[in-house]
């Protein structure tokens, strides 16, 4: 993405340029940034243990996170729990801004997080209880799934504003999208994620992760399966041809974070 990082304040312009701590800061979505900082550090303090002390956390390939822009890239990951994920991202993403390599220990980093992230949720899931709605504070971009909606397949009409809302979160920071938009294993990637692809064009960063499903419930809330190893793998960057079709490039992405359905289940899906 080539495009200038978008930055926003309460403050006018002429007076914005002297917010040098971010004070007055907000996100495209209206957001103070100082609040979402103070909800990342005490979010990232009361889930720290969840991922060092009751399971071990393994992350390989952070230092593709080094160089990286401060915005215009998105994470493609497979999906294993609604929130356990995405705040394992919040962590890697903020102790890599401090330096750290394939590690969050020890969380000093939480003094100074990374606010310009985001993660694409289903607008349904974040409307479930007081914790989703609060969890949306860290950077949720909610869509209205036009293909399932309360854990049942349906069909309606397509969250048109959907890309528009990802796109102003790439051109403020970065976005962990997962693109099958689902925790079922080996469900299809979403032909929209090709689509933002081509339309935002932003360095798109892999992601394969395991261990989440077994240690939590789907939410991610609650322990299910305590002393698990939950990995974490980003890969190199991938590269898109401009003229590459959607059906190459879905093909790809589900390549590449790995959710290729195993021989016997096409198989079962053949003789259907």
């Amino acid at each position: 993405m080539a495009s200038k990082k978008s930055t926003f304040s309460a403050l006018p312009t002429w007076l914005a340029r002297f917010d040098f701590l971010g004070i007055f800061e907000k996100d495209p979505f209206g957001n103070f940034l100082i609040i979402k900082r103070f909800f990342i550090f005490v979010i990232g303090w009361f889930t720290y243990y969840r991922y060092t002390a009751v399971n071990k956390i393994k992350i390989t390939g952070s230092e593709q996170l080094i160089d990286l822009p401060d915005h215009g890239v998105i994470f493609l990951s497979n999906h294993q729990t609604y929130f356990a994920d995405v705040i394992a991202f919040y962590h890697i993403f903020c102790a890599t801004k401090w330096g750290y390599k394939d590690t969050i220990a020890p969380p000093f980093y939480l003094f100074s997080p990374r606010a310009r992230c985001y993660y694409v949720a289903a607008s349904e899931t974040m409307k479930e209880g007081i914790l989703p709605k609060l969890f949306s504070i860290g950077g949720a971009i909610t869509i209205d799934r036009s293909w399932r909606a309360n854990g049942e397949n349906v069909k309606r009409e397509l969250d048109n504003s959907a890309q528009d809302k990802i796109g102003m979160g790439l051109k403020h920071g970065w976005v962990v999208s997962f693109p099958q938009g689902t925790t079922k294993p080996f469900a299809p990637v979403r032909k929209g994620t090709a689509y933002l692809i081509k339309e935002h064009q932003p360095i798109v960063i892999p992601v394969v992760i395991n261990g989440f499903r077994r240690a939590f419930d789907k939410k991610g809330l609650r322990f299910k399966k305590r002393n698990t190893t939950l990995t974490v793998q980003f890969k190199e960057p991938m590269h898109f041809l401009p003229d590459e079709s959607v059906e190459d490039m879905i093909d790809r992405i589900t390549r590449a974070i790995e959710q290729e359905p195993p021989k016997e289940i096409n198989n079962a899906l053949a003789t259907q």
